[in-house]
């Protein structure tokens, strides 16, 4: 069976303060296109499909056309929500729309619970995991303590379990959205910590065929059964290096897998240029970037003036304008945001502590800053959908 796995589509979504749904839809039709050309059997796609609960209304008929005309195609699709979907939104005519094949898995509770495809060599079961948080999904798994690994452990169990009544050679496959460790993150993805902790191991998916991984917008390879597709798009500058593609997998009679990269449509180049303002402007081998979209840090002593205005004229497309001025070894850092660059709200949170108090937080006052962050981050997936 030869299957098309992508994700993290963020229908709705900006590039900063460019529109990308044209982007979107060229993706929509490339993806089409695909499926149609390289005789692909099933579409599995796993998880943020919207950019947000509540999508701009143009991000929806987008997808409702995606729908139609992946339905049109004959060719099923399984479909999970993200930590960046509504759930239940997503799962609203699930019944229905499943009787065109494309099947929408946004409830934790019918882990366990496959869409079966058959091709000439047997069965092939799909089993949907949708984002797990963990506050909200921990009694219906019954586990102990609310973490990522427990609940995903749990799911798959599930998976497991059900696995096993099933003639045998049956084959699986599981979708999830979920950090595994091993994993390469971007700027672009929306934290998931609970606990302190992020990623779970690839170990967790022992025992199927293979996982089609959501969440991370790299396409990467954590092991030969276990992939990220990434985005289709990029979504932030950290994107800059990504090869955007989509994982053709073919899934032989007896388990084994091939994985061919898929190349999406780029919309157009991303760099990083970083130099003083002088410099950006004069140097002749930036010119290949003068069509990209750019990020320019800016490293003159003094903040020059009119940065921008002067970088457009030559990179009429500079979205992103960055100040790191060059000082020397032991000057301290004076920029607030770059004392906060890269640490989580925890790491901030203790540091704040630290400032006042004169000394950090003790291993007790760690915990009710954790439990107090996934608390709100809990609250936050509960109401949501609401607003």
């Amino acid at each position: 069976m030869r299957l098309l796995h992508t994700s993290d589509w963020h229908l709705g979504r900006p590039f900063h303060r460019v529109g990308m749904l044209g982007a979107q839809a060229e993706f929509v039709g490339h993806l089409v296109t695909t499926v149609r050309e390289r005789a692909v059997d099933a579409v599995v796609v796993s998880g943020d499909v919207y950019d947000r609960a509540v999508p701009p209304l143009a991000a929806v008929e987008l997808f409702d056309e995606a729908l139609h005309r992946l339905a049109g195609l004959g060719v099923p699709t399984v479909m999970i929500s993200g930590n960046h979907d509504s759930a239940r939104r997503l799962g609203v005519g699930a019944g229905l729309i499943g009787r065109a094949g494309v099947h929408l898995r946004t409830d934790p509770s019918a882990c366990g619970t496959p869409v079966v495809l058959s091709d000439a060599h047997g069965d092939v079961a799909f089993y949907g995991l949708p984002y797990l948080e963990p506050a909200l999904v921990k009694d219906e798994f019954g586990v102990a303590k609310a973490g990522h690994e427990a609940v995903l452990a749990a799911a798959m169990d599930r998976v497991r379990a059900d696995l096993a009544t099933r003639a045998p050679g049956t084959r699986s496959v599981v979708l999830a959205h979920a950090f595994v460790t091993g994993g390469e993150p971007s700027d672009s993805e929306r934290d998931i910590t609970v606990g302190g902790v992020a990623a779970v191991p690839a170990g967790v998916f022992d025992g199927v065929d293979y996982v089609a991984l959501g969440h991370l917008h790299g396409c990467q390879t954590i092991t030969e059964r276990v992939r990220y597709s990434g985005s289709p798009l990029p979504y932030s500058f950290s994107e800059a290096g990504h090869r955007k593609s989509m994982w053709l997998v073919d899934l032989d009679a007896d388990g084994s897998v091939r994985a061919e990269r898929v190349d999406c449509p780029v919309p157009r180049a991303l760099a990083r240029i970083r130099g003083t303002l002088e410099e950006l402007l004069a140097d002749p081998a930036l010119a290949r970037h003068e069509e990209a979209w750019v990020e320019a840090t800016l490293t003159d002593p003094v903040r020059p003036a009119d940065p921008m205005a002067r970088l457009t004229e030559r990179f009429p497309h500079t979205l992103s304008l960055v100040f790191d001025p060059e000082r020397p070894p032991d000057e301290p850092e004076v920029s607030y945001a770059r004392r906060l660059a890269g640490r989580s709200d925890q790491q901030i949170a203790e540091d704040f502590v630290a400032h006042v108090r004169g000394a950090g937080p003790d291993e007790r006052e760690q915990a009710v800053l954790r439990e107090a962050f996934d608390a709100v981050r809990a609250d936050e997936a509960v109401r949501e959908p609401a607003r």
